[in-house]
């Protein structure tokens, strides 16, 4: 059997590999991703997206791209296109890089980006291949209409169409070269905030003979949450409103907005979305929800869980308390490690939702790693639901003096099959806790 320290350079040297394994969120520990936008080419699936550094602004000066040929092991790609210093592709702007999108036409893949560069916001790059490198940066005349977030379309007759902007969707047919745009047919108001509840973040996709437009979506909690959508007969409209798929509401205190794609992979249709972290607007995760189409075309609302693409998640492994789908409270996730991710700033009555869990045939225990500066405390292990009387264990906690420690609780009930976890902590003071990881057992 492997010891400790061999399991934990195992797992040094997967990520160092860049695998990941399925499960929400898709990335590993300290690294944080944004705005996915979803492609497949070649019995692959590739995510592009802006990729997130720092709680003082959105994004950074680079590119990554995920991959996986199973939905179940990930391939981070870094560092694939950089607008600034040493790998410097973008000669004309030293600008962040906001969300990206990409494309394939006659064995060239084109990476079209955005800047916070008003004179300069729109550009595309070029590459042999999928993840890169991408190269030599251009400007995309948009006839002044410089926005961000670009997302391109090639529709079943070869044609291509190119969309962009804020509040007001603006689209156009793109010239066979797939780096200009035909000016003299720009189409503004292709969607609305005030009809579509459009904020920014375009996604357009085909079904059968309906256009997809997949968008962020203003329409509830006062903040652009939610993934919506809607349809046309027509790649250039008229778009009629559809509704929300996905909303990241409460997955961080401080969640801003959302931004993402549909795309089929091997039989199943997803939504691919992002959550806030870090209690900050400008720190992200990318996660991944099946979705289902009805009969009539119309796309039923997901929820955010924590099992993903998985069936469940299995409660015998390790379960990293960052999972967590839903957060109330003061709480947040933060980076005390490159490889880490934990929840602090627990304080007296928040919680935290993990769906969904298998507790299979039952479990006997939980282990958790914690610490806290708080005295007395509990920590209640709920299910289902976060109030009422259902709950399969009231671990005390002690003050640790703010020093981790592992406690394992013999559970107060018995507890089968799939269900929603629910920690919730309580103290008696104005205390604070943190939690690493927790695990449960049926020994």
């Amino acid at each position: 059997m492997l010891g400790k320290r061999s399991i934990k350079l195992t797992l040094f040297l997967v990520i160092l590999q860049g695998l990941l394994f399925a499960g929400n969120p898709i990335l590993p520990p300290g690294v944080f991703m944004a705005d996915p936008a979803a492609h497949v080419w070649n019995d692959t699936l590739y995510i592009y997206g802006s990729v997130d550094e720092s709680t003082d602004y959105y994004c950074s000066y680079r590119y990554h791209v995920l991959s996986t040929v199973d939905m179940k092991h990930w391939k981070i790609h870094k560092n694939v296109f950089h607008s600034r210093a040493e790998k410097d592709q973008v000669p004309y702007s030293d600008a962040l890089l906001f969300a990206p999108d990409c494309n394939y036409r006659d064995g060239t893949y084109y990476l079209y980006y955005c800047q916070p560069d008003w004179e300069n916001a729109e550009g595309v790059a070029t590459s042999k291949s999928p993840t890169g490198p991408f190269k030599n940066g251009r400007k995309i005349d948009v006839k002044g209409y410089n926005e961000i977030d670009p997302c391109t379309f090639i529709d079943d007759d070869g044609q291509a169409y190119y969309m962009w902007g804020q509040f007001s969707l603006k689209m156009a047919p793109m010239k066979a070269n797939m780096i200009e745009i035909d000016t003299a047919k720009i189409k503004t108001d292709v969607i609305t905030e005030d009809e579509h509840y459009f904020h920014e973040g375009a996604h357009l996709v085909k079904r059968k003979d309906t256009y997809y437009m997949i968008y962020t979506h203003f329409g509830r909690a006062d903040r652009p949450t939610c993934i919506g959508y809607a349809t046309a007969r027509k790649p250039m409209g008229p778009y009629e409103y559809g509704g929300v798929i996905i909303d990241n509401d409460h997955c961080d205190p401080e969640v801003w907005n959302n931004h993402g794609s549909i795309f089929k992979f091997k039989g199943q249709w997803y939504v691919f979305y992002h959550r806030s972290t870090h209690a900050s607007r400008k720190m992200r995760k990318m996660c991944i929800e099946p979705i289902r189409f009805n009969p009539d075309g119309s796309i039923d609302e997901v929820q955010m869980t924590t099992q993903g693409v998985e069936e469940s998640v299995d409660v015998f492994s390790r379960i990293d308390a960052a999972r967590a789908c839903l957060l109330h409270g003061d709480q947040k996730i933060i980076s005390p490690a490159s490889d880490q991710e934990i929840i602090t700033n627990i304080r007296d009555g928040d919680k935290a939702a993990y769906k969904y869990l298998d507790f299979k045939d039952g479990v006997t225990s939980v282990s958790v790693r914690i610490k806290s500066n708080s005295s007395p405390g509990t920590l209640i292990l709920a299910y289902d639901m976060p109030w009422g009387p259902d709950n399969i264990g009231k671990i005390p906690i002690e003050n640790t003096n703010n020093k981790w420690r592992t406690i394992t609780y013999n559970l107060d009930s018995q507890i089968q099959g799939k269900h929603t976890l629910w920690l919730q902590y309580y103290c008696d003071d104005d205390g604070r806790a943190e939690i690493d990881w927790f695990e449960f057992s049926a020994e």
